[in-house]
């Protein structure tokens, strides 16, 4: 068995995604939302959850073509509950990590505001990307 650190998350409920074109994504975007409701979640969370899951998407069918976003139940040891999304893509990844986090800034002529405002909307983020093999965004938010 491996340990794990005492607020290391470990999912208890898992749906997986994959995203190949706005209907995808629409539809994944619904189920993310009623996978909120069924969570003892306030109308705002459960939208703030489901804005950043559907702003991953998003950048998904925008950057990469086609990905998959797991969209999960988690739980620490010490009994912390929450949503933890994990979208990953192979595209061709995120050349500045640091300036894509800034708002305003975009390579898609867009407004600039996703990356960043997932990364408001959630207790933690991070992002791994490499060139030419695609990027993973991981984003928890506790209940």
């Amino acid at each position: 068995m491996t340990e794990r650190a005492p607020n290391a998350p470990h999912r208890t409920a898992s749906d997986m995604f994959y995203i190949t074109n706005e209907s995808d994504a629409a539809n994944a975007v619904m189920l993310c939302y009623c996978f909120c409701k069924k969570l003892p979640l306030n109308e705002v969370t459960a939208s703030e959850i489901t804005t950043a899951f559907s702003e991953l998407a998003s950048n998904i069918i925008k950057y990469a073509g086609s990905g998959h976003i797991e969209l999960s139940g988690v739980e620490t040891r010490l009994g912390q509950a929450g949503v933890e999304i994990i979208a990953t893509d192979k595209g061709p990844g995120i050349a500045d990590i640091e300036l894509a986090l800034k708002d305003s800034y975009s390579t898609g002529k867009s407004l600039g505001l996703g990356l960043p405002g997932v990364k408001r909307l959630m207790d933690e983020f991070s992002i791994e990307s490499f060139a030419g093999k695609g990027t993973s965004i991981t984003a928890r938010r506790w209940l």
